[in-house]
């Protein structure tokens, strides 16, 4: 079983630097802060989106929590109104993206 395994890796490497990649080691493995940081350059809105609608939802439930039910209904809106902007961000994204790629 371990020697199928190490022909599946080798024809990995074969097919890579039949391509031209070469080997697998000169790939760059992005660290989180570094993915996190292009994706954000890339399109800030989604994590903008993201953070509003958490933020909406934890103080919905907290109000939820406290016994102030109409402040955590205005909240709750928030946070699904929060969504949608995120929602339409990554299609933006989406969009954008696409187009890129065709101009090119």
């Amino acid at each position: 079983m371990g020697n199928s395994t190490n022909d599946a890796e080798l024809e990995w490497i074969r097919v890579r630097e039949e391509v031209g990649l070469g080997p697998a080691d000169a790939l760059h493995n992005e660290t989180f802060k570094e993915k996190m940081k292009r994706k954000f350059s890339e399109n800030p809105f989604i994590p903008i989106g993201a953070a509003l609608t958490i933020a909406a939802l934890g103080r919905g439930l907290w109000h939820m929590q406290t016994g102030n039910a109409k402040k955590s209904q205005v909240m709750m809106r928030g946070r699904i109104l929060a969504q949608g902007f995120t929602v339409l961000a990554l299609v933006a994204g989406v969009f954008i993206a696409s187009q890129k790629s065709l101009k090119k």
